[in-house]
């Protein structure tokens, strides 16, 4: 399966209700890290829109740890957020097979206390016994007694039972504090939902923005009625909408960019978690920008038509 977040890390949560919270650094293209999030909150509150969320921007290179000559500015960057309060920091297994988990660990050192750390486990490693030898590599590599959130990737060819399994022993033994999905379709939500436990996933990360709004006819419906934040990844939809005339003129109109204009309508709603990506400053100060864009109803009315919600069901996007 081939997905925009199984080739790059996120971060998360963002919500306009933290506009106020706003800054993130990463390293590069291996971890994201995050200010606004105080281990005393995440450790009491499941759910990720009741944590202490930032606000959105992020730089945008290859998977950190791949170029060990870069390491130390890798480590060094990592660092540097923590110095800044930016607390969270997202990676997974993937991201360089394990090299931007050592990275973290290393920029960790001396300092686990003051991170959020977010991992994600591979499909394939997804059986009851292959997520606890997945975690404990993890932790081995980041040098760590514990995962924050601890995430399925997407769904593989394991029964999702034999994963909460594996992720409900890991819990027990103070491995990982929570657990989410991420590229569940509302069918793949409901069999996890059925399955015993499964009411205690933190989160579901799927691709969403204005040009690929298919998960509003039903996915992002059902996990509102159970209270499962959700996180948009690809909210910018890496840029391939910023040139639509309706999405420039709402930007004019409020004398900004077309970035934030579509980060902005992402978290409309301010229950959407939403994760961007950015290559440049110039980007990462238009996603600052868009915690504090409130559209019209006007600005919403011609997004609607530049870009038509759903009126069918589609199946889930990925990138």
């Amino acid at each position: 399966m081939a997905a925009e977040n199984s080739s790059a890390p996120y971060a998360l949560p963002v919500t306009r209700s933290t506009r106020d919270k706003a800054q993130q650094v990463t390293g590069p293209g291996g971890a994201v890290i995050l200010d606004g999030i105080r281990p005393e909150s995440v450790h009491e509150n499941r759910h990720p829109a009741r944590w202490h969320p930032a606000t959105p921007a992020w730089f945008w290179h290859l998977r950190m740890g791949e170029d060990p000559s870069q390491a130390d500015r890798e480590v060094a960057a990592v660092r540097l957020a923590l110095d800044l309060g930016m607390t969270l920091i997202d990676t997974a297994e993937m991201y360089g097979e394990g090299s931007a988990e050592e990275i973290v660990g290393q920029a960790l050192v001396g300092r686990r206390d003051e991170a959020f750390i977010v991992s994600k486990v591979y499909p394939h490693n997804a059986s009851r016994e292959g997520v606890a030898a997945a975690c404990e590599r993890s932790l081995a590599r980041m040098g760590t007694d514990r995962i924050d959130l601890y995430l399925l990737h997407w769904a593989g060819s394991h029964p999702i039972a034999e994963t909460i399994e594996g992720f409900e022993a890991l819990q027990s033994q103070g491995k990982i504090l929570r657990w989410g999905v991420s590229n569940f379709d509302t069918p793949e939500m409901e069999a996890l939902w059925s399955a015993e436990g499964g009411g205690s996933c933190a989160t579901n990360q799927v691709l969403y923005n204005l040009a690929r709004r298919g998960v509003e006819f039903d996915l992002l419906p059902w996990l509102r009625k159970r209270g499962v934040p959700t996180m948009a990844y690809s909210p910018l939809e890496q840029g391939r909408s910023m040139s639509e005339p309706q999405l420039a003129g709402v930007a004019e109109r409020h004398g900004t960019t077309q970035m934030a204009v579509a980060l902005a309508w992402t978290m409309r709603e301010g229950d959407i978690i939403a994760i961007p990506k950015a290559s440049n400053p110039d980007h990462i100060q238009a996603n600052r920008a868009a915690t504090d864009l409130i559209l019209t109803s006007e600005d919403l009315e011609e997004l609607d038509r530049a870009f038509p919600p759903p009126t069918s069901k589609r199946p889930l996007e990925v990138l």
